[in-house]
């Protein structure tokens, strides 16, 4: 009989807490899961897209190459959560169009462009009647375009349902209370709850930390790391009746405005999503409108759909847009946050480190080195510690 794994507690339940402790607990660690309402962060509001090579930005080559690493884990983290949970990702594979309705947008999608070949990140120029051909429903004055092959999309909710399904039945035990950390000589020992419940307590040999943007106010965790996160405010719609609409996500410039349109198997649209600096959750009638006039300039029929959701959520920020990672100068504790705008996409990559980390005490994701958890903290600490020799 194998002895029993260590215990892990995890605080949070997105997307990446519960795919941290998902991947502990089928290598044998004895999980629990702290979270008053998992999966209805961030996670509930996300797109879904799993696109590093469009979302690829300047001066963030350290990200796009954490996100590369990720995306390629994607189809098999993908395949073994229907495996383990009986629910389908709905992971799609037929790429993204990058979409301009005038000319300044035109020179958008080519500045685009030509980030992707600074790169050498693949990408397929389209002419107009190409473009006609690949998405015939698009307004006419949608003439400029660019096809990413390599980007892939999922429904979110289904992953983080599938996630939960996936979790319970692989042991991970869910507690719905809020946590704070429990010191004792030196190290975290455990969580306590810091909620309007019962006093509740559970020791742990490792908490994994992954509240999201609200990770920096668990208690006790400002006296061991400075997590600087800033909430960033997203509105997001789903429209019905759009079944056969789409066959690719679109990104769109329209006269300078940015939108999504994502395709779900359901006939749903997911049309997204505002960045706000901002640290409500309401959704605004501004919102509604700046999101809907993009759409429907873009996609005209977005007019006839039937507004099914509109919901807001805040995404963890930080100062340079990568997450923060690893471990911290005090024993017991890995940090898991800061995910941003990529905590679908950087979730199976984020999984891998957490579990290398606890379970084995060093990591191969070597992609990960440049994001961690201390490197805003005075005296920063490298992501994990070295091996000794």
């Amino acid at each position: 009989m194998s002895p029993p794994g260590p215990r892990v507690v995890v605080l949070g339940g997105g997307v990446v807490g519960l795919a941290c402790a998902w991947s502990l607990a089928r290598r044998g660690a004895d999980v629990e899961l702290w979270d008053p309402a998992p999966g209805q962060g961030a996670s509930h509001a996300a797109g879904g897209m799993l696109a590093p090579v469009s979302e690829a930005t300047y001066e963030e080559e350290d990200l796009l190459a954490l996100a590369l690493a990720s995306h390629a884990r994607w189809p098999d983290f993908a395949a073994r959560l229907e495996a383990g949970s009986d629910i389908s990702p709905d992971l799609h594979t037929e790429g993204a169009l990058h979409v301009g309705m005038d000319l300044d947008d035109a020179r958008e999608v080519w500045r685009t462009a030509d980030l992707l070949e600074r790169y050498s990140l693949p990408y397929q120029r389209l002419s107009s009647r190409e473009l006609r051909w690949v998405a015939p429903a698009l307004a006419p004055g949608a003439r400029t375009a660019l096809l990413v092959e390599s980007d892939l999309w999922v429904d979110n909710r289904f992953v983080v349902q599938g996630l939960l399904a996936a979790s319970a039945r692989a042991g991970v035990e869910l507690v719905p209370r809020r946590g704070g950390l429990v010191l004792e000589d030196g190290r975290v020992v455990g969580v306590t709850s810091c909620d309007h419940g019962p006093p509740l307590e559970s020791r742990c040999d490792t908490v994994v930390l992954a509240s999201g943007v609200d990770s920096g106010g668990v208690p006790g965790v400002a006296e061991l790391v400075h997590l600087p996160l800033r909430p960033v405010k997203g509105q997001i719609l789903r429209m019905s009746g759009a079944r056969g609409l789409l066959g690719h996500t679109v990104r769109g410039t329209v006269h300078g405005d940015h939108v999504y349109l994502i395709p779900r198997a359901t006939g749903e649209l997911v049309i997204g999503a505002t960045s706000e600096e901002l640290g409500d959750t309401q959704v605004t009638g501004r919102g509604l409108l700046e999101l809907l006039r993009a759409a429907t300039t873009l996609l005209p029929e977005v007019g006839e759909l039937t507004l099914v959701d509109a919901v807001a959520r805040l995404r963890p920020g930080t100062p340079d847009n990568g997450p923060l990672l690893g471990r911290v100068g005090t024993p017991g504790l890995v940090v898991a946050t800061g995910h941003f705008r990529h905590g679908m996409l950087l979730a199976p990559v984020t999984a891998d480190l957490v579990t290398e980390l606890v379970l084995d005490g060093t990591t191969d994701v070597a992609e990960a080195a440049p994001f961690a958890a201390t490197r805003y903290t005075p005296t920063p600490l490298p992501l994990s510690p070295p091996t000794p020799q």
